[in-house]
């Protein structure tokens, strides 16, 4: 059975300020507005006395701008001009009123620019409470990542004193290969790397043995041509996907600084300009320079310096403590089965000519 929204939740036209007349404040109240991305905040401000910000636990929706885009807000917040927020008139979980996001925004293709959803949002049609699927609750909501950085002194970035190095210097580069897109299975064990933008370039799971060892890098050289992850696991790819293993030793920080200077090459490529073998080999990359040599340590410590960073060390310790659970045998089998953005600072810098 259907419900509108008005009948499972009080449609609220939200405070209806505007931002850049609001006081910032690091620690102060969220304003969400009606783009896309990071809950819908923009920034965070200064309260206003007697003005009451929009009440939490509520679902946030652009009735334009991004039309339909839709959050659950979990504290109270300031909203900008064609914000609605969604109050449920029973007590819903938090996996609920994400559900009910999803299929908020699933209508998204029902408006645009010149046709918004300011008069018409209360009479969409959503699951009722019966129909949310047994799944959702199943579902484990992950915890907000800790904003702290491994370490606290603030590190600067001195890119005139960067040098260039050749890839093939620093890494052996090689196809990839493995299983297919046919391959792929709902239950399978190994990862399946392929030339995508997102998701680490995860595109589904194979049961085929793993061909590629963990704790390198992987660059698309077709599709979308330069995007870089870090593998963590053993894993199968496509050969649009080359795989850069180190010649060095290289942990979690140092490859997420490599992948965000790899991923500034991608202005140079396009779908008739592939990004092949013997050009990754020649290519170049700019980097701290030490003695003449690449200086890692540098590396480390500034992305240990940066906000968030202490979620990687959370990461890296939570797996290393699964990998010692296991006995040599298990460990033998399971091998053998198998978001502050610097990039835009050191851009104009780090382009090499052609």
């Amino acid at each position: 059975m259907m419900n509108r929204v008005s009948d499972l939740f009080d449609v609220c036209y939200g405070t209806n300020l505007e931002y850049n007349k609001m006081i910032p404040q690091s620690n102060g109240i969220p304003f969400v507005a009606r783009g896309s991305g990071n809950n819908g905040v923009v920034g965070y401000v200064k309260r206003i006395e007697g003005d009451n910000p929009n009440p939490q636990n509520t679902i946030s929706v652009a009735g334009g701008g991004s039309v339909l885009e839709s959050y659950l807000q979990e504290r109270p917040y300031y909203s900008g001009r064609d914000l609605y927020y969604l109050r449920p008139k029973k007590v819903l979980s938090n996996n609920q009123l994400l559900f009910y996001c999803l299929v908020l925004r699933s209508n998204k293709y029902r408006f645009s620019y010149g046709r918004q959803a300011n008069r018409t949002l209360g009479h969409l049609m959503i699951p009722s409470l019966d129909e949310i699927p047994n799944w959702v609750e199943k579902t484990n909501i992950p915890e907000k990542p800790n904003r702290g950085s491994v370490i606290s002194n603030g590190i600067k970035l001195a890119v005139e004193n960067w040098k260039w190095f050749a890839y093939d210097e620093l890494f052996t580069i090689e196809r990839g290969k493995g299983a297919r897109e046919e391959d792929l299975v709902t239950n399978g064990r190994i990862n399946f790397i392929t030339s995508i933008d997102s998701n680490n370039g995860l595109t589904g799971y194979v049961n085929n043995p793993p061909k590629h060892k963990p704790h390198v890098i992987t660059v698309n050289r077709n599709g979308s041509v330069a995007e870089a992850f870090y593998q963590t696991e053993p894993f199968c790819s496509t050969e649009d996907v080359h795989v850069f293993t180190p010649k060095f030793k290289m942990n979690q920080y140092i490859a997420l600084f490599l992948v965000t200077l790899i991923k500034l090459e991608k202005y140079r490529y396009s779908y008739g300009r592939k990004w092949g073998l013997d050009r990754m080999r020649s290519s170049t990359i700019k980097l701290p320079d030490s003695n003449g040599q690449p200086d890692w340590q540098f590396m480390e410590d500034y992305i240990k310096s940066l906000p968030y960073s202490s979620n990687l060390k959370e990461i890296s310790e939570s797996k290393q403590k699964k990998v010692n659970s296991l006995t040599d045998s298990e460990l033998i089998e399971k091998y053998e089965s198998g978001s502050i953005d610097f990039g835009k600072t050191l851009e104009p810098t780090l382009k090499n000519e052609d």
